[in-house]
């Protein structure tokens, strides 16, 4: 769990950094891979200026894990944000319940958050998250959910300790250690309905998936398919991170981002003409927006 933040830059600063650092035409591989993934959102209008990891100031971002299925735009079905500060060496975890129901900004309607990023995108899905909490979202990532299995191969699969015995997708997880090619870690990771935990489960199996691939990638053996991992990045991942700031953010925010704090968003489930959502109260939302501003040194 404390690593989370570390295994989702992984995909773009372990992986690809990290591998450089052994030669010259590898880190010119990475550095057109992160031109290519590289897709800018508007300057947050909750900020006066832009905010510098360079300059080692406190960020926020936003991880999206998004399932996009044949016939299907795709909704952002794991939402995470993390709010970064390298002066107390300390990282808020949020993870937002995607049947939260709130405003959906630009769309001029109450609905699921998740629905944000149906509706409208990364930009829609940013700006009704920062419309939720009340901060501004300086970074984001974007992960391809259904191409996810290209990057879990890339790496020869993935080790992850299952704590639930479940038969899903005509997979079948035993309890206990498991090895996972990149159909049987997307089968995985999404599983819900069989767990009494929801959606909770369901990102704790993301998360170990995830940091498994921070395992895999980060070793010496991934040289060997290092051309594998740059593809299946170039085509699951997206960020408005630049090389410069995955690098900045290695070299200066380590020890923040290996101390997290989760923050968890309660409310109450529901159903509205039929539909389940999760209604957070307004006094919920403050308190979390009020730990998350503190964190970014906004207040």
């Amino acid at each position: 769990m404390k690593k989370v933040f570390i295994a989702f830059i992984v995909f773009i600063g372990l992986i690809l950094v990290g591998v450089g650092v052994y030669a010259y035409t590898i880190y010119t591989d990475i550095q057109k891979t992160t031109e290519v993934i590289h897709k800018p959102i508007k300057k947050s209008d909750k900020r006066e200026e832009q905010v510098s990891v360079e300059k080692k100031q406190p960020f926020s971002i936003l991880l999206l894990g998004v399932d996009h299925r044949p016939g299907d735009v795709g909704r952002s079905d794991s939402m995470i944000l993390m709010t970064v500060n390298p002066t107390d060496n300390r990282t808020e975890m949020v993870s937002i319940p995607r049947d939260t129901r709130t405003t959906i900004v630009g769309k001029g309607k109450i609905d699921k958050i998740n629905h944000a990023y149906a509706f409208g995108g990364v930009q829609m899905a940013v700006n009704t998250v920062e419309n939720f909490l009340n901060i501004p979202i300086d970074y984001y990532i974007k992960v391809n959910m259904e191409g996810f299995k290209d990057i879990v191969n890339a790496v020869s699969g993935v080790d992850v300790d299952n704590d639930l015995d479940f038969t899903y997708e005509g997979n079948h997880f035993k309890k206990g250690k498991l090895h996972l090619n990149g159909n049987e870690a997307l089968s995985y990771s999404r599983m819900r309905k069989l767990d009494a935990r929801g959606d909770f489960g369901r990102e704790m199996r993301q998360r170990q998936v995830i940091e498994a691939v921070l395992k895999k990638g980060a070793s010496v053996s991934t040289l060997t398919s290092y051309n594998d991992v740059l593809k299946a990045i170039q085509n699951n991942i997206e960020t408005n991170l630049t090389l410069n700031d995955m690098i900045a953010i290695q070299k200066d925010y380590k020890d923040a981002a290996s101390n997290v704090n989760e923050v968890q968003i309660t409310g109450k489930g529901t159903k509205i003409d039929g539909i389940y959502y999760l209604q957070v109260p307004k006094e919920e939302q403050d308190h979390i927006a009020t730990q998350l501003r503190q964190q970014l040194a906004l207040q």
